[in-house]
């Protein structure tokens, strides 16, 4: 067993559909997937340290940390249900998410991520929450899917032509500009060299 089948087994959930749909290399599905689990391990981790700022008397940080620690558990649950089998409902709701387009979780997992961050600026939550936004983000890549091919974009170009209309392609040389009505710049030189003009 190679050592990409044997992270792919780790990663994996039992009766995994493929959620992301096979147009997806396999380095970017488990690769956010172990993304996500490091960054809710470290924005939980962090969020305990913004939570123990309340030493300091910042109450702005103390619900930042909180925040933080909540998003943590929340994308630990839907990265990995594995680690609650004590919680039932967990493999559901990860379910339900997992059933939703890669948009939403890419919005979910931004949407988390923020709010820490304007609250309490520091490493602390800078770093916590910059990881799971960085999360959101790779799934936002994800679902907006695979670049085409050049020649598919190059087909594309001529069939549609430089002006975004059909009918363009056909008067339209290779060396055209993006206006087909443009005219050459021309230069003149000074106007004026006289100082008395």
């Amino acid at each position: 067993m190679s050592f990409a089948e044997k992270i792919t087994g780790l990663l994996a959930r039992p009766n995994q559909q493929d959620p992301v749909g096979p147009e997806q290399p396999w380095y970017l599905k488990y690769g956010s997937r172990l993304l996500g689990i490091v960054a809710a391990f470290f924005a939980i981790l962090f969020g305990l340290w913004n939570v123990l700022s309340i030493i300091t008397l910042s109450v702005s940080c103390l619900v930042a940390g909180i925040i933080q620690m909540i998003a943590g558990f929340i994308v630990m649950v839907l990265e990995a249900p594995c680690c609650f089998v004590c919680i039932e409902q967990v493999n559901g709701i990860a379910d339900k998410v997992d059933a939703k387009p890669m948009y939403f979780r890419a919005g979910l997992y931004c949407a988390l991520a923020v709010p820490p961050i304007f609250m309490c600026f520091g490493l602390a939550s800078l770093f916590g929450s910059g990881l799971i936004f960085a999360t959101g983000a790779v799934y936002a890549m994800m679902a907006l899917g695979k670049k085409a091919s050049a020649e598919d974009m190059r087909a594309a170009a001529q069939q549609t032509g430089y002006g975004g209309n059909g009918t363009a392609a056909s008067t339209t040389n290779d060396r055209a500009g993006i206006v087909n009505n443009a005219q050459p710049f021309s230069f003149t030189g000074a106007v004026g060299t006289d100082s008395n003009v």
